[in-house]
C-alpha cells in the first residue's frame, strides 16, 4: 500500500507541476505586443499581418478546444498536456529564427500548445483535487498572470541588450517551456487507476448553465483581451505620454494578480459564487463607465478594473470545475467555454478598433464595453451556482460544496 508520505510527495510534485504548466500558458503571448513594433520593422509586415499574431493563438484555442476532451480520453490527460508542452517547446523555439515563417509557424504551435493546457487544468484539479478546486485555480491564475505580466515588462529590455533582439527576447521563453516538460515527466509515467480516467465526455451544448458558464468566460476574456491592446491608446489620446501609459497597463496586471489571490478566501464564506461573481463584474462595469465619463482619472480605473478583471478571471476558471459534477464533465465544459470564450476575445479587440474608427473617438467601444459588462453582471446570476451533468444523469441538480 501507497505510504501517507508518498502520496504526498506525489501530490507535492503534481502541484508544483500544474504550477509551472500554468506559467507557460501565457508569457510565450504578451512578451509580443511590446515588440510588435520592431518585429514589423525588421520583417517588413503590413500592420494587419503583424496583428495576426496577437489573433493566431485565439483562433487556435478555437479551433482546438473542443477537441481536447476526446484526446485527453484516447491517450490519457498526462500523455496529452505532456505532448502540448512539448509543441508548445518547439513553437517558442521556432520563433527564435528571425523569419517570418518561424514566426507565424511558432506562433500557431504556441497557440496550441497553450490550448489543450488551458482546458486540461481544470479537469486536473477537479479530478485530483475536487476539495481544493479554489485555491488551486487562484494559484494557477496568479502564477499564469503574474509571469505573464513580468513577460509584457521585460521583452523591450530584453531586445535592446541580447544578441538577436526581438527574436531572442521571444525565444528565450524555450527554457522556462523545457522546465515544465522536465516537471511533467513523472506525471507522465506516473499510472492512473481507472476510477481517475479523464473519460470521453459530449460537450453539453444543451445545458443552460453551461451556457451561462461560456458566456461569463466568453464576457471576461473579450474585457481582458480589449484592455490589454486598447486601454494604453485610450490613455494617450487623452494626453498621457506612451510611457506612462504602458506604466498604467502593467498596474493593471499587478492589480488583477493580487486580486485572483484574495478570492479563494471570498469564495469561502459562500455556499455558491453568484454574489461574488455579480459583484466583481459589477466593479468591471463601473471601472468602463468611469472610462467613458471622466477617461482622464487613468488611475483609478485602471486599479479598478484590475480588481474585477484578476477576480472574474480565477471565477471564470474556477467555474469549469465548481460546475461540474465530475473531471469528464470539468473537461467537456472547459472545451465548450473556452472554445466560445476565446473566439469572442479574437473579435473584441477588432470590433473596439472598428468602432473607434467609425466614430472618430473613444465613447462608442467604451460603451459597448460596458454593455459587455453589464451582461456579464446579469449571466454571473446563473453562473455561480448549480451543477452541469450529463445527459443520462437524470437526478436533479444539487447546489455543489465550495469546492475547499
Amino acid at each position: 500500500m501507497e505510504s501517507t508520505s508518498t502520496r504526498r510527495s506525489g501530490q507535492a510534485l503534481l502541484i508544483w507541476g500544474l504550477l509551472v504548466v500554468a506559467a507557460n500558458l501565457r508569457a510565450s503571448l504578451t512578451g509580443v505586443g511590446p515588440l510588435l513594433d520592431q518585429v514589423q520593422a525588421d520583417l517588413g509586415l503590413a500592420p494587419a499581418v503583424a496583428g495576426l499574431l496577437n489573433t493566431l493563438p485565439l483562433l487556435t484555442f478555437v479551433v482546438l478546444s473542443p477537441l481536447v476532451p476526446q484526446l485527453a480520453a484516447r491517450w490519457g490527460a498526462e500523455q496529452l498536456l505532456g505532448g502540448a508542452l512539448v509543441v508548445l517547446t518547439l513553437g517558442i523555439a521556432l520563433r527564435w529564427v528571425p523569419t517570418a515563417v518561424g514566426l507565424f509557424g511558432g506562433t500557431v504551435l504556441i497557440g496550441a500548445g497553450i490550448a489543450v493546457g488551458n482546458v486540461l487544468l481544470p479537469s486536473l484539479i477537479k479530478r485530483d483535487f475536487p476539495t481544493k478546486v479554489g485555491l488551486l485555480t487562484s494559484a494557477y491564475a496568479t502564477v499564469m498572470g503574474g509571469v505573464a505580466a513580468v513577460a509584457s515588462g521585460v521583452a523591450v529590455p530584453i531586445s535592446e541588450v541580447a544578441p538577436g533582439g526581438w527574436y531572442t527576447a521571444l525565444g528565450c521563453w524555450v527554457l522556462f517551456a523545457l522546465v515544465a516538460v522536465l516537471l511533467w515527466l513523472p506525471q507522465m509515467r506516473a499510472p492512473r487507476r481507472a476510477a481517475q480516467a479523464i473519460r470521453r465526455h459530449r460537450l453539453p451544448w444543451g445545458s443552460g448553465l453551461a451556457w451561462a458558464v461560456t458566456a461569463f468566460m466568453g464576457l471576461q476574456s473579450l474585457g481582458f483581451y480589449v484592455v490589454v491592446t486598447w486601454l494604453p491608446q485610450v490613455f494617450q489620446d487623452n494626453g498621457m505620454s506612451a510611457a506612462s501609459a504602458g506604466w498604467l497597463l502593467f498596474l493593471f496586471q499587478a492589480v488583477a494578480v493580487l486580486t485572483s489571490l484574495a478570492v479563494p478566501g471570498a469564495m469561502r464564506w459562500a455556499q455558491n459564487q453568484r454574489a461574488l461573481a455579480t459583484i466583481c463584474s459589477a466593479v468591471m462595469l463601473l471601472g468602463y463607465l468611469g472610462l467613458f465619463v471622466a477617461p482622464g482619472l487613468a488611475l483609478l480605473w485602471s486599479i479598478v478594473l484590475g480588481l474585477g478583471g484578476g477576480a472574474c478571471l480565477v471565477l471564470a476558471l474556477a467555474f469549469m470545475s465548481l460546475r461540474a459534477q465530475d473531471a469528464s464533465m470539468a473537461g467537456a465544459l472547459s472545451a465548450m467555454a473556452q472554445s466560445i470564450g476565446y473566439l469572442l476575445a479574437a473579435v473584441g479587440p477588432v470590433v473596439f478598433g472598428l468602432l473607434h474608427t467609425m466614430s472618430s473617438g473613444w465613447q462608442a467601444p467604451i460603451m459597448l464595453m460596458c454593455v459587455a459588462a453589464a451582461g456579464q453582471t446579469i449571466v454571473a446570476l446563473v453562473a455561480g451556482g448549480g451543477t452541469v451533468r450529463s445527459a443520462a444523469d437524470q437526478a436533479p441538480d444539487r447546489v455543489p460544496s465550495p469546492g475547499y
